[in-house]
C-alpha cells in the first residue's frame, strides 16, 4: 500500500470519527433541548396545578358557606312553619 492509499485510508477513518462525532454532539444537543422543553412543562403544570388548588379551595370555602347558609334557612323555614302552625292552631285553624 503507497503512502497516499495510507493517507487516504486515514483520512477517510478521520472523516468518519468526525461525522460520528457531529452526530453525537447533534442527539446529545437534541436530548438537551428535549429535556430543557420537558423541565419548561414541568413548570407550567406545577403552576396549573397551584393554580387549581387554590381554585378548589375557594369553591370548598364557597360550598361550605353555601351548606351553613342552606342550613340556617332551613332552620328559619321550620320554625316559621312551626309558628304558623301554632298561630293555625289557636285561630281554629
Amino acid at each position: 500500500m503507497s503512502q497516499a492509499s495510507k493517507l487516504d485510508a486515514a483520512f477517510q477513518r478521520l472523516s468518519a470519527s468526525i461525522g460520528q462525532l457531529e452526530a453525537a454532539v447533534n442527539r446529545h444537543l437534541a436530548s438537551e433541548k428535549t429535556v430543557v422543553a420537558l423541565q419548561d412543562e414541568l413548570q407550567r403544570l406545577n403552576e396549573d396545578r397551584a393554580r387549581l388548588v387554590e381554585t378548589l379551595d375557594g369553591a370548598e370555602s364557597r360550598s361550605d358557606r353555601l351548606e351553613k347558609a342552606n342550613k340556617e334557612v332551613s332552620r328559619r323555614l321550620v320554625s316559621a312553619m312551626e309558628s304558623i302552625r301554632k298561630v293555625l292552631e289557636s285561630h281554629g285553624g
